[in-house]
């Protein structure tokens, strides 16, 4: 005797593996992130070149600035960001690589990050401390903080800079491509800023104490 025909049922999956599984979906498709490159525009001037060669050393970046997604600051005072907007490569490597070679193209200075690469050590160590540089609420970029030219790369003497920034791009759009763009633009005019060694702050030569007499020793009693 047969029995009676009954459907296959396959055992009914968890409701949280159906939205994980749905979820995931929708953050794998590559088309709704965005990556968004650093690309100073060229200036269209030339200044001297004070700066011989020097070595650029890694800028140091704020956290929300060194991190990949594209930030933002919105009418309330907080640093948001998203994470479908990123920047195209590390921002602390970009932001280096970029101005040294904005500082180059600007002045004729060779101007090469760090790790040096040539048998001759540079003449100079440029070093930049970046305190701000973020999309702000009021649609302006703003670029702020110190750099530090040290003019005694090899003989330990000469003259070095301790200067600042505040650069402020205004911003036609808002958005992350407004940003990028606002912010190789900020990039440009620090490039010429520190290539003239303009800016508020100081000009500190360096002393080098007085070769002691090797006859002048003291007492043995």
């Amino acid at each position: 005797m047969m029995l009676p025909h009954r459907a296959l049922r396959l055992p009914a999956l968890p409701i949280a593996v159906l939205i994980g599984t749905s979820l995931l979906g929708a953050c794998s498709n590559p088309e709704k992130t965005g990556r968004f490159l650093i690309d100073p525009p060229v200036a269209g001037v030339q200044v001297p070149n004070r700066l011989g060669t020097a070595e650029l050393k890694d800028v140091s970046l704020p956290e929300y600035a060194a991190d990949q997604e594209v930030a933002f600051q919105t009418g309330d005072g907080a640093v948001r960001s998203n994470s479908d907007n990123l920047w195209a490569d590390d921002p602390a490597r970009s932001f280096t690589t970029t101005l040294a070679r904005a500082i180059s193209d600007v002045s004729g200075a060779t101007v090469i990050s760090e790790p040096w690469p040539l048998a001759q050590p540079p003449a100079r160590i440029l070093e930049v401390r970046v305190e701000r540089a973020l999309a702000q609420a009021d649609t302006t970029y703003r670029l702020s903080g110190r750099y530090f030219v040290s003019d005694d790369g090899l003989s330990g003497g000469g003259t070095n800079h301790a200067r600042s920034f505040d650069i402020r791009v205004p911003m036609t759009a808002q958005g992350p491509a407004a940003t990028a763009a606002a912010a190789s633009q900020a990039i440009s005019i620090l490039a010429q800023q520190i290539a003239t060694l303009s800016g508020p702050g100081a000009t500190i030569a360096t002393t080098r104490p007085a070769a002691s007499d090797p006859f002048d020793l003291p007492p043995l009693f």
